[in-house]
């Protein structure tokens, strides 16, 4: 796995790997992360891949997953008995 390069953002950090035959684009905020993979075939330059995350609400979606994805982690710890992180 290769690193292609970083995307700057202020709420996450943003990541391109290539391996195999694919761009992953991992976005990490806190204790959760989420990683996309996107076909080298849908690919046509690793310009595209800062295009396709910086259009539309792509980051905006990811950041309100992101809201929800440590909610439910936060909960589960609860659940467990334990403090919240």
């Amino acid at each position: 796995m290769r690193v292609v390069g970083e995307i700057p953002h202020n709420q996450c950090k943003i990541t391109v790997f290539y391996w195999n035959n694919k761009y992953l684009i991992k976005l990490e905020r806190g204790w959760v992360e989420q990683t996309y993979k996107v076909p080298e075939l849908e690919i046509s330059r690793e310009e595209d891949i800062q295009q396709l995350v910086s259009s539309g609400d792509f980051l905006e979606k990811a950041l309100r997953q992101f809201e929800a994805m440590e909610t439910n982690l936060f909960k589960a710890m609860e659940e467990l008995g334990g403090n919240p992180l």
